[in-house]
């Protein structure tokens, strides 16, 4: 389980000018999320990153104590989650954390292949801009994995994919390719724990598109993109544990 989410402290008070020519005070912190804001960001957070697995069962009291705060907002949150998809709730028990069945990843693959392998395309003949900041992302996939941080490893790796769609310029397919990001971060992080040799082969893969978008090839960045995408088809055969 996370790490409770710390308390939120005032900055101390600066002393008062004591002359005309001395800068006033301070200006006041920042006000802390409302306690609703800071439950759902906390339990979505261990959601995507595996720390509540599917099948665990949450309840209200425990994630209260956890964020420092009273059951209403906590109810409220993991309502908002509910829609989301994350969660299933049970009155009177808590709420359960939703498996990643094998027909969401077969619908969230196909749905990136339709926007993945059109932006792909589209991205040719590839900008210095694009190129740059595939190479950012790359960089930081290879930095992050020998970290050990999965879930920043993912972030990493949906980021590479998401330039390339943002892209194409077309703000429909950017906003439901965006609708996909939480599915993504939670399928990455599960694919990486159960298979950890994953994460050289994505780097590589990701290399491979980028390489195609470097030569202008339109042909081999649209094929490195199917394959790359269509490996977690390789999932759909069960959940992901």
């Amino acid at each position: 389980m996370p790490s409770s989410v710390a308390p939120v402290t005032a900055a101390p008070d600066t002393p008062r000018a004591t002359n005309a020519s001395a800068p006033g005070p301070a200006a006041a912190p920042a006000k802390a999320p409302p306690a609703a804001e800071r439950v759902y960001a906390y339990v979505k957070q261990a959601v995507l990153e595996r720390h509540y697995e599917g099948g665990m069962l949450l309840t209200e009291g425990e994630l209260a104590e956890a964020v420092g705060v009273s059951r209403t907002p906590v109810r409220e949150a993991l309502l908002r989650l509910e829609v989301e998809g994350l969660l299933k709730l049970y009155p009177k028990k808590g709420a359960m954390v939703l498996p990643v069945s094998a027909q969401e990843i077969a619908d969230v693959v196909e749905t990136r292949l339709l926007v993945e392998e059109h932006a792909a395309r589209k991205a040719v003949p590839a900008s210095p801009a694009l190129i740059a900041e595939l190479e950012d992302q790359l960089a930081k996939m290879v930095e992050l994995a020998a970290s050990g941080d999965l879930a920043a490893v993912s972030v990493a790796d949906r980021c590479f994919h998401a330039a390339i769609v943002r892209n194409a310029g077309n703000q429909i397919l950017d906003r439901l390719y965006e609708q996909l990001r939480d599915r993504q971060l939670r399928m990455g992080v599960a694919v990486m724990h159960a298979n950890p040799d994953r994460i050289a082969k994505n780097i590589a893969e990701h290399g491979e598109i980028l390489q195609a978008l470097r030569a202008g090839d339109a042909a081999a960045a649209v094929d490195a993109v199917h394959r790359h995408v269509s490996w977690v088809r390789n999932l759909a055969q069960g959940d992901v544990r």
